[in-house]
């Protein structure tokens, strides 16, 4: 590692360790298997947990195994998933992803994706339209308990407001890169952690910095915090003539 990777993979640890100190161990629901997740993702892209489940729920409500899914009537898809968002252009994903996992496999049972390594594994599901890095990380981290670290919008959001990562990089590019910062047992933790901040504190248009426990850890905070102070000296150097001539008038 060059000298500038290892001094922000320092301090990745060190955000890692203060979000730990805030919000305590993360627990996300319990694992789904492979396949299970692998859907559910697709149904989380471009929309939030509520609706991504309510689709997730109500299509498992409407067939009984995911073969149905895939031999169902498009029609019938979309209109289970509709509460997700998008359902025209995820329900023919959806059951294209699981015909082609059919058609290589024999089987919807992912649990050979056990037996790969992380980049195997990775390379297997990035193959299938509508599988990219997130979603292929997602399933690896939840489901198959592999050390892949997955970047939603919170995160690459968040991690370049903090300085983690260059300001240019891409989605895509960002994910080896911040698996190259944290240590690979922190990526669970460190993921939903990130994304809770960025969630509740680290907002898109008004970030809270001023309640933000990685306040000293990050550019942008360092940034807001010498900004106010710099306003301040100014304010207090502005009320000074007021003072004298308040003083003077009453000598």
């Amino acid at each position: 590692m060059s000298t500038l990777v290892n001094r922000l993979a320092r301090r990745a640890l060190k955000i890692h360790e203060r979000l730990l100190e805030f919000y305590g161990e993360p627990i996300w629901r319990n694992p789904l298997p492979a396949i299970d997740e692998l859907v559910s993702t697709i149904l989380s892209q471009n929309t939030n947990d509520i609706n991504r489940d309510r689709g997730f729920n109500a299509l498992r409500a409407k067939f009984g195994t995911w073969e149905e899914v895939r031999d169902a009537q498009t029609a019938d898809v979309v209109n289970a998933i509709r509460p997700a968002g998008l359902a025209n252009q995820k329900g023919p994903r959806i059951q294209q992803v699981l015909r082609s996992i059919t058609e290589e496999r024999g089987s919807l049972d992912l649990s050979f994706l056990e037996d790969l390594s992380v980049d195997e594994a990775r390379a297997w599901l990035t193959r299938f339209n509508g599988v990219g890095p997130k979603t292929a990380a997602i399933v690896l981290c939840f489901s198959l308990n592999k050390p892949a670290f997955p970047v939603d919008t919170h995160i690459y959001r968040v991690t370049g407001r903090i300085g983690l990562r260059p300001e240019k990089m891409t989605v895509e590019q960002a994910h080896p890169y911040l698996e190259s910062l944290f240590p690979p047992e922190t990526y669970y933790a460190a993921h939903l952690n990130i994304i809770r901040l960025g969630r509740e504190i680290c907002q898109a248009r008004r970030p809270r910095c001023e309640v933000c426990p990685i306040v000293k850890l990050c550019d942008y905070g360092r940034k807001i915090n010498k900004q106010n102070v710099i306003a301040r000296r100014v304010e207090t150097q502005a009320s000074k003539p007021d003072e004298a001539i308040s003083t003077n008038h009453q000598t």
